[in-house]
């Protein structure tokens, strides 16, 4: 597999569109912008796609069924739990939400790489896994405009307060992640996160590209 690249949406584009069966994983203080950025930067870089998890909230306005989360009764998690189907799961105020576990080798054969919405508590448990999920956390750029978000996307009071109370010790944890990038502007936030996914395909597609070169090199040379 060779690569070549254009400049095309503000990043260096993989024109071939295809992924290395990588695993992201995205985490953020909640109100800080990462659904946008993942859909953004799904737009723009081929290969991508979404980890969709579950819950037992009940979905807000602006959310679908099978795209932002798969809603399901409590009992129905609770099977889903009972037969080890998720990489990680956490209750919170009541509710639960589950990351379902990917199909490795179906993501290799599509060329696929899957990004994994998670908070910190569920990255740590499978940071160290052996599929070697690349990890980034993104900061919002001040307090204020995380409470700002945080109201004006229609949370209940309970839930702001809840979610406030636990950013700050959320971001401490950013020390764990390999990359930390600041959502300030959002044009330059999708920019950083499509070069870190280029550049990982790039690293673990090394010893292949090395082969596959080597082996052009010595057909031409005879």
């Amino acid at each position: 597999m060779s690569f070549v690249y254009e400049k095309k949406g503000g990043f260096l584009r993989d024109v071939k569109e295809k992924g290395a069966g990588l695993i992201f994983i995205i985490s953020a203080p909640s109100g800080t912008g990462k659904t946008t950025l993942i859909k953004r930067v799904m737009e723009r870089v081929p290969g991508l796609r979404f980890s969709v998890s579950y819950t037992t909230r009940l979905p807000r306005s602006n959310e679908n069924e099978g795209e932002d989360y798969h809603f399901v009764s409590h009992s129905t998690f609770q099977r889903m739990v009972e037969r080890d189907e998720f990489l990680e799961w956490a209750e919170v105020l009541g509710n639960r939400y589950g990351t379902p576990r990917p199909d490795f080798k179906k993501l290799e054969l599509e060329e696929v790489d899957l990004i994994l919405d998670i908070d910190t508590q569920g990255a740590k448990k499978i940071m160290n896994e052996p599929f070697e999920p690349v990890s980034i956390y993104f900061l919002p750029p001040s307090w204020k405009v995380l409470r700002e978000r945080l109201i004006n996307r229609g949370d209940s009071l309970e839930m702001i307060k809840y979610r406030l109370s636990t950013a700050r010790k959320d971001m401490e944890e950013a020390h764990g992640y390999p990359y930390v990038l600041v959502n300030d502007n959002i044009e330059e936030a999708i920019e950083k996160l499509g070069c870190i996914i280029v550049a990982e395909r790039c690293r673990r597609l090394k010893s292949y590209t090395i082969k596959e070169n080597r082996k052009q090199w010595e057909e031409k040379d005879g």
